[in-house]
């Protein structure tokens, strides 16, 4: 059973390491604590420092039964993370007969690392729980505007949260330097997130960022997450494979205008085509695929904003797909889909072209 305590304006003691209780530190000042770190290491300064945002005091050994009553008088809750063992059954005696609660921590990692964390395609539920895991263990996570932050704080609450607010052709924090803040934090010992929309491998440029803290020799790994590729349109009733219609499905990004080779070979590979980050070169693509062959009165659909409160599937076919996005101001965030199995959807959903709502169709 897990327990939520308010801590604002309460005197917590935690014992341990200073790397060890970082992350018991910073939840408790973030909510509101007045924190008094019992720091166990050889080189913990001997008083308050005026730099932090809590008191540092060195641990008493465990027989000091007269600094240890001092220090835990004041106190109403007592969080041991990585003390020995001798001081920890101590303090847990003396916090008895004081009637002060004690309750005991994980430590945080010794080591720095980077974690790529796939977020899904928005909603926090869609989030896995290796993913979850993660934001919880971590001193600092960077994000952007594609990752589910509405829970954020919650999800990650002893951590610093960075916004490197990417948006489509707009990158304020570009990716060399995201790269170089990862790789940053993690050499000063930090367990550093990357919190990605979908899946960090998946138009996230993942890889490169796996590859930068490898040449630095930074431990990474990699979290994935539900891909907005086959996650949005399902959430418009979609499939993006479906027995007798469709047997394959491509992915492609929409950021860059596909060449005539590319659009000659998706029309010839048939199954689904899947299109991400595709509503500004969406008329391109669209006239393309039918220039290359492509049957121009195959469905089509954009789903904008998919999974959220104000998601809206537009239902078309791929020879007016761009004209009605045009007049219905498609917007991205926007996943595009084209093949047979839009029908499947389409004949679920209401007769209008737009259907706003989640999801946009019903049951047969």
């Amino acid at each position: 059973m897990q327990l939520d305590l308010d801590v604002t304006g309460r005197a917590v003691l935690v014992l341990g390491t200073a790397r060890g209780t970082r992350l018991a530190v910073a939840r408790l000042v973030r909510g509101g604590a007045r924190v008094t770190l019992v720091a166990t290491d050889a080189g913990a300064p001997p008083g308050p420092d005026p730099s932090a945002p809590f008191r540092v005091v060195r641990a008493p050994d465990a027989d000091d039964s007269s600094r240890l009553l001092r220090l835990l008088g004041p106190a109403w809750l007592v969080v041991s993370v990585d003390p020995p063992r001798a001081l920890r059954e101590r303090v847990e005696q003396l916090a008895a007969r004081l009637r002060v609660l004690t309750t005991t921590q994980e430590p945080a990692a010794a080591l720095g690392r980077v974690t790529l964390v796939g977020g899904g395609p928005g909603p926090t539920g869609l989030l896995t729980l290796e993913g979850a895991q993660a934001l919880a263990a971590a001193d600092v996570v960077f994000h952007d505007r594609l990752a589910p932050t509405d829970d954020l704080p919650d999800l990650a609450p002893s951590a610093e949260l960075v916004d490197v607010g990417k948006t489509p052709y707009h990158h304020p924090v570009d990716q060399r330097s995201i790269e170089e803040l990862l790789v940053d934090r993690a050499r000063r010992g930090q367990s550093v997130v990357r919190l990605k929309g979908g899946d960090p491998f998946v138009f996230g440029r993942g890889g490169e960022e796996v590859l930068a803290c490898l040449a630095a020799g930074v431990p990474v790994r990699v979290v994935p997450g539900v891909s907005s590729a086959v996650a949005v349109p399902a959430s418009a009733g979609i499939p993006v494979t479906h027995r007798g219609l469709s047997h394959a499905f491509t992915v492609i990004s929409g950021h860059q205008r596909p060449t005539e080779d590319e659009l000659d070979a998706l029309a010839r590979l048939g199954g689904t085509v899947v299109v991400l980050m595709g509503v500004v070169n969406l008329e391109q693509i669209a006239r393309g695929l039918v220039r290359a062959g492509l049957d121009p009165a195959t469905p089509a659909a954009v789903v904008e904003r998919g999974w959220s409160d104000s998601q809206r599937s537009t239902f078309s076919s791929l020879a007016t797909l761009a004209d009605d996005a045009r007049r219905l101001q498609v917007a991205s965030p926007a996943v595009v889909v084209i093949g047979d199995v839009v029908r499947l959807a389409a004949d679920r959903a209401d007769a209008s072209l737009v259907l706003d709502g989640l999801p946009a169709w019903t049951a047969p």
